[in-house]
């Protein structure tokens, strides 16, 4: 081997987003999470019936303690000072805000008309299908503001632009969300729980980012730059243990339904995965085109396909109730957002020489 083939080979290595053992397989981990939760669902419902009740406007106080786990080392990386160099990545947060609120919704809607309405429709109880389509479409209406720092991380992407772009999303989702929804379920009126959105918003970014800024500060002031270093390094594990423990409870809040209906699991599925990975790869595509920077176009695309998914499953039951078609099909879509979204994570970070070529 060369002297240049072994720079350019230990240059390739330093790019490389540094995964631990546990992180790579973390899909393994993923699914020992979902048979955990649902055998600990059925061994010990009442625990976990009183751990469900534990909510303010429909939202699962229990999990957001666990999104906090999930996102406040992500937020700790991030300097508020020098948020205005997230300016640069204009076309990144375009092409986002596009895949989020122009392509996505619209797309999850086409696809459950084609799938739910009709080449299925035979299959699945006919007074469920339009709670079905609905929980598709509130599954698609809501990006993801809490996991996609977990992704955004794998993938090495940068901190700042994800935190801004999810903070945009949230902004834009306080208006857009209830109207998209209305215009998709073809109703001239909708009942959109109000207080569950401005709640989940502000229990899984406000506060979150609160925490993490005033952590930041006493570890600077404390000793500086090594002292935060150190702490993000003890908290990583931590982080993605939250993720873990947090599809168990959700797992095992709905794992009588997805034992009782696996065929329906299986058709409600069809639809989210051509969705996710239609939109993350077009997404990842755009940025491309746009010469949008590596560690932008990957989180770009995995928010680009990713759900706010706890959002979408209060909303649902909200509307229509906890055993609804609508509720089981946004838990569907907790069932494959871990899983494909780390596909994703692998095809952006394998893609890498790929794109800036």
């Amino acid at each position: 081997m060369t002297t240049n083939q072994t720079a350019a080979n230990s240059e390739s290595n330093h790019l490389k987003p540094k995964i631990s053992s546990f992180e790579r397989n973390l899909t393994w981990w993923v699914l020992g999470c979902i048979v955990v939760g649902i055998t600990f669902g059925k061994l010990a419902p009442d625990l976990f019936q009183t751990l469900a009740t534990i909510k303010v406007a429909e939202v699962n106080l229990p999990v957001a303690v666990l999104i906090w786990l999930m996102i406040i080392p992500m937020l700790l990386k991030i300097d508020f000072a020098a948020m205005g160099e997230v300016l640069q990545h204009a076309k990144g947060i375009g092409v986002t805000l596009f895949i989020n609120w122009m392509v996505k919704p619209f797309s999850m809607a086409l696809l459950a008309w084609i799938f739910i309405r009709h080449l299925f429709a035979d299959m699945l109880p006919v007074d469920q299908i339009d709670s079905y389509i609905a929980g598709l479409i509130l599954l698609a209406a809501a990006p993801c503001t809490a996991m996609v720092f977990v992704w955004s991380n794998l993938c090495d992407g940068d901190a700042k632009f994800t935190l801004s772009q999810v903070a945009i999303n949230d902004a834009i989702m306080l208006f857009a969300f209830a109207p998209i929804v209305a215009l998709l379920l073809g109703l001239s009126s909708i009942v959109v729980p109000w207080d569950t959105l401005l709640i989940s918003v502000l229990l899984f970014i406000v506060v979150p980012v609160v925490i993490s800024q005033i952590l930041r500060k006493v570890l600077l002031h404390k000793g500086n730059d090594s002292a935060l270093n150190t702490t993000l390094k003890k908290l990583q594990p931590l982080s993605l243990s939250a993720l873990l423990i947090t599809l168990v409870l959700l797992f095992a809040f709905q794992g009588e339904q997805i034992l009782n209906q696996p065929l329906i699991i299986l058709l409600l599925a069809v639809p989210i995965l051509i969705q996710v990975y239609f939109n993350s790869l077009f997404a990842y595509w755009l940025n491309k085109k746009f010469k949008v920077a590596h560690c932008v176009a990957a989180p770009s695309a995995l928010i680009g396909a990713s759900n706010f998914f706890e959002l979408a499953v209060a909303t649902a039951i909200a509307l229509f109730g906890f055993n609804s078609g609508a509720a089981l099909a946004t838990v569907v879509g907790v069932l494959i957002e871990v899983p494909v979204m780390l596909s994703i994570v692998a095809i952006v970070n394998r893609s890498k020489h790929w794109y800036e070529n």
